[in-house]
């Protein structure tokens, strides 16, 4: 593997992660000696401050990651904060409704029930801080996570627990459904207070 090669990859790599990644991960991730990768990020982090990106790259909480500079933060602030403006789109609703009727839920779990891969819309919904962690999966280790106060907030509800019932909603055989869906459509939503934390 070429040094700019070497490099892509790394980039393709901390582009997707959304919390530091070691150097140990990333080494083993790319086939390549650790001390080759830290050159290699070093270099990298050297090049996109010598270069004025509007992110840069550092070494926080045992593991590297991009991070936006501080100078952008104005910028970054106003699309943030447009994008609550914004309606949500179709797949983060249906990936919200997922969550708040299976909460505390992991990520795989939701993208099991809706077909596909959802980690965007999370994010999406994060940042907007309608969902938020609560805790761990003990079994797979996996994130679990919760609708928020905002979210209630936002549907005029005091908890979950007032959510309508799936049932209305559903085709009158849900036998030919997918069992993670039947699985959503006979639970009932938990306080997010009393979810894992």
């Amino acid at each position: 593997m070429t040094e700019d090669e070497l490099r892509a990859a790394l980039e393709a790599i901390l582009l997707v992660v959304d919390e530091p990644v070691s150097e140990v991960m990333l080494a083993q991730t790319v086939e390549q000696p650790t001390e080759r990768v830290v050159a290699a990020l070093s270099a990298l982090a050297e090049d996109y401050t010598a270069t004025g990106r509007g992110f840069d790259l550092r070494r926080a909480a045992g593991g590297w990651r991009l991070y936006t500079r501080p100078e952008q933060a104005p910028f970054v602030e106003r699309f943030v904060l447009d994008g609550q403006q914004a309606r949500l789109t179709q797949a983060a609703l249906e990936t919200l409704a997922v969550v708040a009727y299976r909460q505390p839920v992991a990520r795989s779990r939701v993208a099991a029930i809706r077909g596909v891969n959802c980690d965007g819309v999370f994010r999406t919904l994060l940042t907007r801080g309608l969902v938020e962690e609560a805790g761990i999966e003990p079994d797979s280790g996996a994130h679990l996570y919760r609708t928020t106060s905002v979210f209630l907030e936002k549907l005029g509800l005091d908890s979950v627990a007032q959510l309508p019932p799936l049932a209305p909603f559903l085709p009158d055989d849900v036998s030919a459904l997918d069992p993670d869906i039947r699985e959503l459509a006979g639970g009932s939503p938990e306080d997010p207070g009393d979810a894992a934390g």
